[in-house]
């Protein structure tokens, strides 16, 4: 094999973004194309000249693919990625990968028995600000880690939500902030910070006319002692994005594109143990940190998956660990609803009846302007 075959089942939005930027990567090749709406991959069709399907399982019956990108709707993620595991073809999904953590659990059950590769689409652990910090968290700098945060507050208007019927509903989407446009730094959060035993969560929809969560935030308490604070929103402008990792013997805060490091000399705890002087203070200095631009953009995780099943390339954004970032939503959501805090790992079966009760609560939207167009701010080759 020199060249992935890859066909994208869901040629919205974001879809239609990976179908033009497939064909710049040399190890890729866009081989067919699958969405129940045939206008949508029309315009795709004419320009690549591949096949088109109205039903996933027609194209991965097809015989045309080595791997599949699924950007559809999020409840669809598992469903289609199981059957292209039985059938031996290769799976990135778009985020998150699933609504429910029993519906990831059953997604990454087929991956591994399949064998074949599984990626999550998460672009910006590719960036190389995102893989200095993490190799700064690895190499030990912070010492034991006592406190995180992570503050996002980004904008959509109402006419983004009113883009799609299935947008912001629980039927649809279900979740709103959390699931659609938080996943990125909550996959980055568990990434560098680790996952929480427990949090307790709280949602609520502040200015926007959708039946799902605009804001979000919660407080994690972590194995060791530590703790943490979230926060997510689409009600914020201009956007704000922070990442604090506070440890005993460092501290790093992401800013935007800003990267800043402070190491401590003692440590924290044993300035505090052994220094004899009323108002003394460890030393805080703060360290350059040299990062080359660069990454961040999809066409990286589709590249490095294309080399993974080629070559045995380490996987920048492997499938299992897309999870992290449900057990989060999954887990703010469950405890803003029953107003308890919430152990991690989420209780599948609790999550699972809550859901179906919003499922079923959920209402067909009454104002839909139906829009199909990628993002020009983050689907990049």
């Amino acid at each position: 094999m020199e060249k992935v075959r890859i066909g994208v089942i869901g040629t919205g939005g974001m879809g239609s973004g990976h179908c033009n930027i497939i064909p710049q990567i040399e190890e890729a090749q866009l081989t067919a194309i699958c969405d129940i709406a045939p206008e949508a991959m029309q315009p795709i069709a004419e320009k690549y000249g591949v096949p088109t399907f109205a039903k996933s399982e027609a194209l991965l019956d097809s015989g045309l693919v080595d791997a599949v990108i699924i950007a559809t709707p999020h409840y669809f993620h598992p469903p289609i990625a199981i059957e292209a595991f039985r059938r031996g073809i290769h799976v990135i999904s778009e985020k998150p990968i699933a609504v429910t953590v029993s519906a990831a659990d059953a997604m990454l059950a087929a991956a591994r028995e399949s064998g074949c590769k599984f990626s999550v689409m998460y672009q910006m652990r590719s960036a190389n600000t995102w893989r200095t910090v993490r190799r700064l968290v690895e190499e030990g700098c912070l010492g034991e880690i006592y406190r995180t945060s992570l503050v996002m507050g980004w904008y959509r208007s109402q006419a983004y939500y009113d883009s799609g019927g299935w947008r912001a509903t629980w039927a649809g989407e279900g979740g709103g902030v959390l699931i659609n446009q938080a996943p990125h730094f909550l996959d980055l959060y568990a990434w560098l910070g680790g996952l929480p035993t427990r949090l307790t969560g709280h949602t609520r929809t502040r200015m926007h006319d959708i039946e799902v969560e605009d804001e979000a935030f919660a407080t994690l308490e972590y194995a060791n002692g530590a703790h943490g604070y979230l926060y997510a929103s689409t009600t914020e402008a201009p956007g704000h994005e922070m990442l604090e990792l506070c440890g005993d013997e460092g501290k790093i805060v992401v800013h935007g594109s800003s990267v800043r490091l402070w190491r401590v000399k003692p440590s924290i705890r044993t300035h505090s143990r052994e220094n004899t002087s009323m108002w003394a203070s460890p030393t805080a200095e703060e360290v350059p940190v040299e990062i080359t631009p660069g990454g961040g953009h999809h066409a990286d995780i589709t590249r490095n998956f294309c080399r993974a099943i080629l070559y045995g390339e380490p996987q920048l954004s492997p499938g299992e660990e897309g999870i992290w970032a449900v057990e989060l939503i999954n887990g703010i959501i469950l405890s803003s609803h029953t107003q308890q805090t919430v152990e991690i790992p989420v209780d599948r079966a609790a999550y699972d009846r809550l859901i179906a009760q919003l499922q079923q609560s959920s209402k067909a939207k009454t104002q839909v302007r139906e829009t199909r167009e990628t993002d020009p701010h983050y689907v990049r080759s």
